[in-house]
């Protein structure tokens, strides 16, 4: 009998035995419906199945392994599933498990780094690595790289290594190897060096017989380019191939895939084009789009019969996404009842928007919902702040999914850190923290020096600095740094009385390299954590000095939340794809923030599709209530500045959506459909207070083309280009601008 773990493969696999009685009805098909059990039994050939979002689609893909195993069209062995994380892996293996026993433990299946880790340890002596080589995380990489710049004299300050490696990454990430890379394409990182640091790099890791993530694919695709025999073996192995959130792989997993499936062709691929959303990780939402091309003769079944949401939801979202050329196209429904409709409601800020997201979840909390069936999912991180501000006013536990609190973003307690020492410069913890962030070469020698000095004195850290600089105790270099510091700190010190504390923060992030540093930083989280340190500006402008908004800050790190605790969840959309709630709120709809400005300008068309698609993702996490806001005013650095509605919002089918606006604003000129439903007891009446920019009537007639206007902000102007209520302004100062006609006047008036 054959050991199921004895993966050798130097003879076919005998035919396998059906795990069904002949005759009986397989009891796993019940509770399909027409198309899920389509998916199923589609085994013979090519399958892509579009599974939109709620659809049973990890039901689909756990009952098919299932039934290859039951009709015997394949042993355990034979057959390759693959996931996207180890959440999945753990979770389909535990479900096949239950359902045909421990043979399920020979099943290759897990995420495409752990199935390519599996393979290259077998063959790793093709690559020149031993079968025990090590896997190296992201510190590892760049402390390695970080000695290869050392060797080749290359300034790690200017071309910081995990920059490089982020590049390599996206080679990597498309198959490339440093032979298929052109001088071209390297361009002129590294001072133009970058290609050659690749090959550095890889024949550094083989020399410590390491490798990386991107080396698991890369090396088994090396392995099967260069031995055919081999490649010709794993195609005989893998009679069936089933792959999950198909839209969300690379090219190099593509052709990982594409290799292996080309002997029995039985590939099936379940993903949703309409929710690929990871582009900035080297998604390509292509290879879904072209896979009848790339496999002839495939059979396309789409699941369209949705168990999450309602029918007001689920048309809110198919007709916003269906606005997007690159899809294959499918339509969702439900049985469920209509339900409510999306809610769209426009308010004048930020803090009103996020009032009235408070004020429903108190509302729905009376009606006897729990918080953990509630979640706000914002475009960018930033955004939590003003709901977390909220929420510990009224006293709602939260959680932040995916990430750390606002206030416990290391880049967030690095600023904190800067004003703590100038508020307080006895406090040493706070100097210890930022004394070398960024890297100004002083490093744990001089650190262990100031400790010294501050505990025989009885000095704080700050007092044993001034001291020691005056001494020839600190090498060199690292007191000509640390006596920069010190100048600097005081100047900022002597400018708390004087400037604006908001002011004085922006100053002290740029002159002290921190924001200089970040903006260097081409890792994908980098962009986020600048617009974390925006928004603690923005977040200072709220108190009336340094002193009064740290101890706030202080304050809200207090508020630690219980294990177990019935909470509201906030996170990213990024971070929602996969999860649902029964009710969604979907803040910050503005043009700029979501569609965001930077994927447009980096990708135009492509960008603001993908932008399409975080929408509906965002949309289709609702099961039962969506409430959509923008507003139209933000505050940014301390000032103010006017919005305008998502273009996503006009996109909203006008049948599935109630709107509610404060006041004199409007959505592009839309009508409200209905009576709105209010958000919450106190949401239909707009507070009077004084409004940092004021909505007004356009003039009889609107304005045209070449009129001069006035902004409170921007200044004088000349519209440009009108569309309805928006107005494309040329300002005198600030620039081209787009604004609601409702916040400027006519220049003649002022």
């Amino acid at each position: 009998m054959r050991d199921p773990y004895d993966l050798s493969l130097e003879s076919p696999a005998p035919a396998a035995a059906p795990l069904v009685a002949a005759g009986m009805p397989p009891l796993y098909l019940d509770g399909l419906n027409p198309a899920q059990r389509a998916a199923v039994e589609a085994t013979d050939g090519p399958v892509l199945v579009l599974a939109g979002a709620g659809t049973g689609k990890t039901r689909v893909l756990t009952t098919r392994l299932v039934h290859i195993l039951a009709q015997g069209l394949a042993r355990p062995w034979q057959v390759l599933s693959v996931t996207f994380t180890n959440k999945a892996a753990r979770e389909m293996r535990e479900r096949v498990t239950f359902m045909v026993g421990p043979v399920a433990e020979a099943i290759w299946l897990g995420t495409f780094h752990a199935l390519g880790a599996k393979i290259l340890r077998r063959h790793a002596e093709l690559v020149g690595l031993k079968p025990n080589f090590s896997i190296l995380d992201d510190d590892d990489q760049q402390r390695l790289l970080k000695q290869i710049l050392a060797a080749e004299g290359i300034d790690d300050k200017k071309w910081p290594a995990r920059l490089l490696l982020g590049v390599i990454g996206r080679w990597k990430d498309r198959g490339l190897t440093p032979e298929n890379v052109t001088r071209a394409e390297a361009g002129d990182l590294a001072g133009g060096r970058l290609l050659q640091l690749y090959h550095d790099y890889q024949a550094r890791l083989l020399a410590v017989n390491a490798c990386d993530f991107g080396d698991l694919l890369l090396h088994v695709l090396t392995i099967f380019g260069k031995h055919p025999e081999v490649l010709a073996d794993y195609q005989e192995q893998f009679r069936y191939i089933l792959v999950d959130e198909y839209q969300d792989t690379n090219v190099a997993q593509y052709l990982w895939l594409r290799l292996l499936a080309q002997k029995h062709k039985n590939l099936a691929c379940v993903g949703d084009d309409d929710q690929s959303i990871y582009a900035w990780r080297g998604a390509e939402v292509g290879n879904i789009l072209r896979f009848e091309q790339d496999f002839p003769g495939a059979k396309i079944v789409r699941l369209e019969q949705n168990y999450r949401s309602t029918p007001h939801i689920l048309a809110a979202a198919s007709g916003l996404i269906a606005k997007n050329r690159g899809r294959l196209g499918k339509s969702l429904w439900t049985n469920v009842e209509a339900g409510e409709k999306v809610s769209v409601r426009g308010v004048w800020d930020g803090e009103e928007e996020a009032r009235a997201v408070g004020e429903e979840i108190e509302r729905q909390q009376r009606k006897g919902a729990s918080l953990r069936t509630m979640a706000v999912l914002v475009r960018a991180g930033a955004q939590t702040r003003e709901f977390e501000e909220r929420f510990l006013k009224l006293g709602l536990p939260y959680r932040v999914i995916g990430g750390a609190r606002f206030y416990e973003r290391q880049e967030v307690r690095d600023a904190l850190a800067y004003l703590r020492l100038i508020h307080q410069p006895d406090d040493g913890l706070a100097f210890e923290r930022i004394i070398n962030k960024p890297k100004r070469g002083l490093g744990d020698a001089t650190v262990s020096l100031l400790h010294q000095a501050s505990r025989a004195a009885g000095i704080s850290l700050l007092a044993a600095a001034e001291h020691l600089v005056a001494t020839d105790e600190i090498k060199p270099a690292a007191r000509r740094s640390l006596v920069g510091f010190l100048k600097d700190h005081a100047r900022w010190r002597g400018l708390l009385e004087t400037m604006p504390h908001p002011e004085l923060a922006g100053l002290v992030l740029d002159e002290s390299g921190y924001t200089g540093m970040l903006q260097a930083d081409r890792a994908p989280e980098a962009p986020g954590r600048l617009e974390n340190l925006k928004e603690l500006v923005t977040a200072m402008a709220e108190f009336e000095n340094l002193a009064g908004f740290l101890e706030h800050v202080s304050l809200v790190m207090e508020n630690v939340e219980a294990a177990g605790t019935d909470a509201v969840s906030l996170m990213t959309l990024h971070g929602a794809k996969g999860l649902e709630f029964d009710t969604v709120f979907l803040p910050g709809w503005e043009e700029g923030l979501f569609p965001h400005q930077r994927n447009i300008d980096e990708n135009g068309e492509k960008g603001l599709e993908e932008e399409r698609r975080l929408a509906y993702v965002g949309l289709t996490r609702a099961k039962v209530r969506a409430f959509v806001s923008f507003a139209a005013n933000r505050r940014l650095y301390g000032g103010w500045t006017s919005t305008l509605p998502s273009r996503f919002i006009r996109e909203l089918p006008s049948e599935h959506i109630a709107i509610e606006t404060a006041p004199g604003l409007n959505i592009g000129g839309r009508g409200t459909p209905e009576a709105p439903r209010r958000w919450g007891s106190s949401s239909a009446v707009i507070e009077a207070r004084a409004e940092p920019i004021t909505r007004r009537t356009p003039p009889d007639g609107g304005y045209d083309a070449g009129d001069r206007v006035f902004h409170v902000k921007f200044g004088y102007g000349t519209v440009k280009r009108v569309e309805t209520d928006r107005l494309e302004i040329d300002f005198d100062k600030a620039g081209v601008k787009k604004v609601l006609d409702g916040f400027v006047q006519p220049a003649d008036s002022v």
